[in-house]
């Protein structure tokens, strides 16, 4: 009996996998049809490339590409050093309502970010950083989870090698760099992976923020693109670009995997 339930919980992961898969099928292969037979029930061998030739031509995709590239590589970068430095103090150094100050990072993770918006629009007006890329990074620069996953990962560091570094006259700021963070090698790959998906896909934000087309995002001007026919949708350009969008994380996400799933083992994250 065991194992027919067994079985049949793998089942439902598979049915749940599949349906997960079919709107992605379905944008790879209208992709690469040719509009006349884009909707199509009939199954067909004829696939073109036109289709992302004309996306290409049609939208500053590769200043999209550029402007997304730089927002989400210069979150990560403030978030790799303030997600470092907390997460050690919060693991390793003992001060007054440290638990407190704790549970206070971890309530952010329960807010949602769209609650902030108009707060940290009235900041930035004020500040006058609105359609500025620093103006969509900065509400980011901080990350509860990151703070929450690396702190897990460094309690799981045996203390001992604390005590052995500060023997050989190592500092604490020496001891989080050369041994802390190389040990958490597989924390920091899962934390980019998921600050790199959600600000890649990170959409209301970066609308509300911007106005140029030097500033917006790739989301922002994949929504655009979208509405700028005037007969209909055109589903194969429509889904020209959306591939080109997604594609990086896919690959991304096909490429780490193995470390992504291992870190939160090692984490106790379940």
């Amino acid at each position: 009996m065991q194992n027919i339930y067994k079985k049949l919980g793998h089942l439902l992961l598979y049915l749940f996998a599949a349906a997960w898969l079919v709107p992605l099928i379905w944008v790879l292969i209208t992709a690469f049809r040719p509009k006349q037979i884009a909707l199509s029930p009939q199954f067909s061998l004829e696939f073109t490339l036109a289709n992302f030739q004309q996306v290409w031509s049609s939208a500053p995709f590769v200043q999209y590409f550029m402007n997304t590239i730089l927002i989400v590589a210069g979150v990560f970068a403030v978030q790799f050093i303030t997600a470092t430095m907390a997460a050690f103090a919060f693991a390793r150094i003992s001060f007054f309502g440290k638990d407190f100050v704790f549970m206070l990072f971890l309530v952010q993770i329960m807010i949602p970010a769209d609650v902030l918006i108009f707060p940290n629009y009235n900041v930035l007006n004020e500040l006058r950083l609105l359609d500025t890329k620093l103006g969509i990074m900065i509400p980011y620069f901080a990350s509860a989870f990151g703070i929450f996953l690396l702190r897990q990962m460094f309690k799981s560091i045996p203390a001992e090698l604390d005590e052995a570094a500060s023997l050989e006259g190592y500092s604490k700021w020496s001891i989080l760099w050369r041994i802390y963070v190389p040990l958490a090698r597989p924390s920091y790959i899962a934390f980019a992976l998921v600050s790199v998906s959600y600000h890649w896909n990170n959409f209301l934000w970066p609308l509300i923020v911007t106005n140029s087309v030097e500033n917006r995002p790739l989301t922002v001007g994949l929504a655009l693109f979208a509405q700028s026919f005037e007969t209909g949708a055109m589903w194969t350009e429509v889904s020209a670009a959306t591939l080109l969008v997604i594609a990086p994380l896919v690959i991304l996400f096909l490429v780490f995997q193995r470390q992504f799933m291992n870190s939160f083992i090692q984490s106790g994250i379940k």
